[in-house]
């Protein structure tokens, strides 16, 4: 089927076109609201600026196909095939591309607010400041995907793959992440106040000027992070992991240390309660890995409390 052919019989009220050959067909700018094209073959093809609003896609191959700036909204394109697909500034709001292949897609400033993604593959995505509140995001496969400025509040994650995402500069307030792993992952800058991330792994992570404001920490593995100027204002941060993490300059105001393992953990400069300081004074050991100096003098301990500290060590000696 060529392209003038689909044009008139749409012109002519047919709506179904199911299963048609448009590979490689200029369809930039065509109005096909409501269209069907269910295992369409449309790889290659230029959808650019098209309005598709509430069309069905599902199941098509759309390889390689330029749906930029596409209006595209309460559509459906679930199980399509959009590998390397250009979908840059589309409008897919609250449209179905569950279990979607988008592996190498480029949906920078893609608006799909409320959509559904669960189990797609997004593995290597261009999500450059994409829109994704509140998403269906369970299950998605979004490793080494580059979500830089991406708008994930009130997204919905469980059993999402994030290895290797760029987070920096990501909008996730709010947002369940708990027993996720985000080990080595860059959220610098990133929002992230109110979040959950209790049992999460965050090992090496980078949380440099993250706002973390009333997050939940509970348990989680913070070793070795970098948390320089990070907003950590009543975080929870109780049994969490922070050997060798970097605090450098972070405020840690009404934050909670209950059980947290704080062994070679850098505090320069750190704003916290002296009554938080004094009980960090108390559990603090080890030599920090960023500026190679004992914990305790990163928190610049008083006298009267080292002394305590020792005097504790001296009962624990003579106990044992």
């Amino acid at each position: 089927m060529d392209v003038k052919e689909l044009l008139r019989l749409y012109e002519a009220g047919q709506r179904d076109f199911s299963g048609a050959d448009l590979q490689g067909a200029d369809l930039s700018r065509a109005t096909l609201i409501e269209v069907k094209l269910v295992g369409a073959n449309l790889m290659g093809a230029n959808l650019s600026r098209a309005f598709l609003t509430k069309s069905d896609l599902s199941g098509a191959f759309l390889n390689w196909a330029d749906l930029s700036y596409a209006k595209f909204s309460e559509g459906r394109i679930e199980d399509s095939d959009l590998t390397r697909a250009n979908l840059s500034g589309a409008l897919l709001i609250k449209s179905d591309l569950a279990m979607a292949k988008l592996s190498g897609a480029n949906l920078s400033g893609a608006n799909l607010r409320d959509g559904d993604l669960h189990r797609a593959n997004l593995c290597g995505a261009n999500l450059h400041g994409i829109n994704l509140r509140g998403s269906n995001l369970n299950g998605a496969n979004l490793n080494w995907a580059n979500l830089t400025g991406a708008r994930l509040s009130g997204a919905s994650m469980q059993g999402t793959f994030l290895n290797g995402v760029n987070l920096e500069d990501a909008y996730l307030n709010g947002v369940d992440l708990q027993d996720v792993n985000l080990s080595g992952v860059n959220l610098t800058a990133a929002k992230l106040s109110g979040a959950n991330l209790q049992r999460a792994n965050l090992t090496a992570s980078n949380l440099s000027a993250a706002k973390l404001r009333g997050i939940s920490l509970t348990g989680a593995n913070l070793a070795r992070a970098n948390l320089t100027d990070a907003q950590l204002v009543q975080a929870d941060l109780t049994w969490a992991d922070l050997r060798e993490a970097n605090l450098s300059k972070a405020d840690l105001r009404g934050s909670h240390f209950v059980g947290a393992k704080i062994d070679g953990a850098d505090f320069q400069e750190v704003e916290l309660s002296e009554l938080t300081r004094r009980y960090l004074c108390l559990i603090a050991s080890g030599m920090t890995l960023w500026s190679h100096r004992p914990t305790l003098d990163t928190l610049k301990c008083p006298p009267k409390v080292q002394q305590e500290k020792q005097a504790m060590r001296s009962i624990h000696s003579i106990a044992s």
